[in-house]
């Protein structure tokens, strides 16, 4: 019997990961949607590629020009996720979610119902909605499986683990392009420097993250939610060769070091065949690297967007939107050539010391758009003073 599937995001770096290994594989599977924000050249490609009878494509002029395209074909055409009834009659057996920002959000949790396992790449959903999502997972009985690297890597190492056998996690870092710069050149990075990571290909936005190293306070935040810790139990350590991502300590002495090639493809392929018996074609154990792996710890003075991790609240607040939103904002200004690199960090301190913004630590979300309130609000109220004070 086919898998029924869908992925949230197709036409990204995921989700083209996701249909690369199905292709390998191409009649076990029922491709139920496939969906994009813009994209509608590349989701239409891929619809025909892998017979999709249901897509979704946000972007209204993106929505127009693919109706048009699929006038005389046999594919149904939505513009958001409101008519997932009418594609899901019954549970789907896997669902990818790999769409990117808050936007990401709503998705992910609305097709929560739909499935039966769900394996989510949206770092904003973990970060900002996880009650929420939580929440749906336990009303619908839908499996989890997170798809990070690093994430996935904790995930396995602790299968089949009591939870409280955990003493610490060690999530690695490559230390991103600027791992061994002096801090003293930082004020004159470019954005062909920050988006050129050395190990990873990935999407400007991710590569400036890894570049400020906000996304290891992302991925603390995540696996603190993940696999219900403390902050105190979680470590940050630089390994610039990317080969181990995650390394688990025990309270009986023991400690497991999850590694694998630096490549997407392996968490992803695992995430859909977790319990099938697939084979993924991998390297051999790379003894080099191994037997120098260079670890350390990571540079809070280098790196100050480390010290977020000391103004987080123990307990899931719309403080992380807070976070979420400012950085999203800045980075998109650096991108478009209007703040600097250093900016980044330094605006979004400014941002979350404000009293406003402050007292988001004592509030938890109830629902989505408590969410999407405050990441409108945050993002308008930042790129004003950004504007304003540049003249933009």
């Amino acid at each position: 019997m086919k898998k029924k599937i869908a992925i949230l995001g197709s036409t990204g770096s995921i989700g083209k990961s996701l249909l690369n290994i199905i292709k390998k594989d191409k009649n076990s599977f029922e491709i139920l949607l496939l969906t994009a924000n813009k994209n509608h050249s590349k989701l239409l490609e891929q619809a025909k590629k892998f017979n999709v009878k249901n897509l979704i494509i946000t972007n209204s002029n993106s929505f127009r020009l693919l109706k048009k395209k699929t006038k005389n074909l046999k594919i149904n055409v939505f513009n958001d996720y409101k008519n997932l009834n009418k594609i899901f009659i019954t549970k789907c057996d896997y669902i990818m979610s790999s769409i990117i920002g808050i936007d990401g959000l709503y998705p992910t949790i609305n097709i929560i119902k739909f499935t039966k396992k769900i394996a989510i790449a949206n770092k904003e959903s973990i970060i900002c909605g996880w009650p929420l999502i939580q929440k749906e997972l336990k009303k619908f009985k839908t499996e989890f499986i997170p798809v990070d690297s690093e994430h996935f890597s904790i995930w396995y190492g602790l299968y089949k683990e009591k939870p409280n056998k955990l003493d610490k996690i060690f999530i690695t870092a490559s230390g991103g392009p600027f791992h061994k710069l002096p801090s003293k050149k930082f004020n004159n990075i470019k954005i062909t420097d920050a988006i050129n990571h050395p190990n990873w290909k990935m999407g400007k936005k991710i590569s400036v993250d890894s570049a400020t190293m906000i996304n290891k306070v992302y991925e603390v935040i995540e696996a603190k939610n993940i696999f219900k810790v403390r902050y105190n139990q979680i470590k940050i350590l630089i390994h610039p060769k990317s080969y181990i991502h995650a390394i688990l300590k025990f309270n009986n002495g023991m400690i497991k070091i999850v590694a694998h090639d630096t490549t997407m493809d392996i968490p992803i392929f695992n995430t859909i065949f977790n319990n099938d018996d697939k084979k993924f074609i991998s390297n051999n154990i790379d003894l080099k690297i191994l037997n120098d792996l260079n670890f350390s710890y990571a540079n809070y003075k280098k790196f100050p967007m480390f010290k977020l991790l000391k103004t987080l609240p123990e307990k899931h607040s719309l403080f992380e939107t807070v976070i979420v939103s400012a950085n999203d904002t800045l980075v998109n200004l650096f991108l478009n050539k209007k703040i600097s690199f250093t900016e980044i960090q330094k605006k979004l301190f400014e941002v979350i010391k404000k009293k406003e913004f402050l007292k988001y630590k004592k509030i938890i979300p109830r629902k989505v758009n408590d969410i999407i309130d405050l990441n409108n609000y945050v993002r308008l109220k930042l790129l004003k003073k950004v504007y304003k004070s540049s003249n933009v």
